[in-house]
């Protein structure tokens, strides 16, 4: 790589006792084919370290010796997605007790990464103007950002310890593949969870699979609360005849659909039912929605604040190829995501981009032609390389659940026969979320595969 991270500022917290957490700003190029030095921009990046004050025993024998405590890189699910402080993430401590620094960095465009939003795109320039920058926003260019970041954390390392390690939850093992396919040379090993990214040129086949999985979760939802069927359709036949306004747009029956995303998550049908009663409660009592309602089911929106998820998710599966709004042709397709209360019942959605978004958030009308563009675009580069992880010598664990609604099993069980080397912990008792949700279980088994204590 030509150019490092160019460090802005470093602000140092320690924590008596516990930790030290350390937050950075870099430089980096939009376009790592146009450097400052060429006359190309940059955008800063945030990144925020934690590491013990108190180093573990293993560690210990590794400072006796000067060695500098190795990295792990966290790559936070997405797109769009910037991360939390690390007290928000269970898993923090297991890591911690391996010894090493872990780093979260907010991905480009997202949370202090020079975040995207209707506003801050519009300096870009019109429409064509935007949808150019924002092709500088997927793991390809996510994944260099990390390799100049590396450049320069490890600068002073030995050059035999300059290696890192990475751990990505969903779109972010999307990027720990994408790593794995362009710089390999840079890892040392890497985690995955509930992220082996399909290996498709366009997201039709995709969302073909995660329909079927929406699908199964509809019917469980369904069977363990009968009687949402009939609040359900008392719900959208209200939001056909009504405009009901929310904070960041419209509550339109699409709109309302799209609490099915949480589906996926450990409880998200639970969640998805007291929204449903919360909802036909107010109907039935006032005739019309309350506002702890409305905020209850905007807060389970987001398209407002994290544009890039809205705009550029269909775009994480393209290579060579357009998506041409691939999940919004299939579900015209379906007749049991009509609302119009035709059907026996009337389905959820789950992780998905429509183009009514950009009627029901107003934030996301802001950039209507920007999204159009960026889903008609056929030139995206390739973000892996199968030759390269054929022969992958990168030690790789990925934690892999059969029953992700939003990674399907087939897909990344497919993608794993394609990484020599790999070792995956399966099950059917997790969720797409469960690093969050499981953290202990999972870190449990993921450092069982690395140390191969699984005899």
């Amino acid at each position: 790589m030509a150019m490092a991270a160019k460090l802005i500022d470093k602000k140092l917290h320690s924590f008596p006792g516990k930790m030290r957490v350390a937050e950075w700003f870099f430089d980096v190029p939009v376009d790592y084919s146009k450097l400052p030095a060429d006359g190309g921009n940059t955008l800063r990046l945030f990144v925020r370290s934690v590491s013990r004050l108190d180093s573990p025993v293993e560690q210990q024998s590794k400072e006796e010796n000067k060695s500098p405590i190795p990295w792990l890189v966290y790559l936070q699910g997405g797109p769009g997605f910037g991360c939390g402080p690390p007290q928000n993430y269970a898993w923090v401590d297991s890591v911690l007790n391996k010894g090493y620094h872990v780093l979260f960095l907010d991905q480009r465009g997202t949370g202090l990464s020079q975040t995207i939003t209707a506003e801050t795109l519009a300096r870009q320039g019109n429409a064509i103007q935007q949808a150019e920058y924002l092709k500088n926003f997927r793991a390809d260019s996510i994944v260099k950002d990390c390799e100049a970041l590396r450049l320069d954390l490890t600068k002073n390392y030995p050059e035999d310890q300059r290696k890192w390690s990475i751990m990505g939850q969903s779109f972010g093992g999307f990027c720990v593949t994408t790593y794995l396919s362009t710089y390999p040379e840079s890892l040392k090993e890497a985690f995955i969870c509930a992220g082996l990214p399909p290996m498709v040129n366009d997201p039709d086949p995709v969302y073909a699979r995660t329909y079927e999985k929406v699908v199964e979760r509809n019917k469980v939802y369904y069977a363990k609360y009968p009687e949402d069927i009939e609040r359900v359709k008392t719900i959208m036949k209200y939001l056909t005849t009504n405009k009901v306004a929310l904070q960041s747009g419209w509550l339109t029956p699409a709109r309302f659909q799209q609490l099915g995303i949480l589906f996926g998550f450990h409880g998200g049908i639970d969640t998805v039912h007291d929204i449903v009663l919360r909802t036909c409660h107010d109907l039935e009592i006032f005739g019309f929605l309350t506002k702890p309602t409305l905020a209850t089911i905007d807060s389970n929106g987001g398209m407002d604040k994290n544009i890039i998820y809205a705009i550029l998710h269909e775009s994480i599966y393209c290579q060579g190829k357009s998506s041409r709004w691939s999940a919004d042709r299939q579900r015209s397709e379906d007749v049991r995501y009509k609302t119009d209360g035709s059907q026996p019942e009337i389905y959820f959605t789950g992780e998905m981009a429509f183009k009514d978004m950009l009627d029901s958030y107003s934030e996301l009308d802001q950039v209507r032609d920007v999204a159009h563009i960026l889903a008609e675009k056929e030139d995206w580069p390739a973000l892996y390389n199968e030759e390269q992880l054929a022969k992958n010598e990168v030690p790789v664990y990925a934690a892999t659940y059969i029953d992700d609604m939003y990674v399907h099993y087939d897909l990344a069980a497919k993608t794993a026969t394609k990484i020599k080397g790999i070792k995956q912990f399966i099950t059917n008792t997790m969720y797409h979320d469960a690093l969050r949700s499981k953290s202990g279980e999972v870190m449990r088994q993921l450092f069982a595969l690395r140390d191969d204590t699984i005899d």
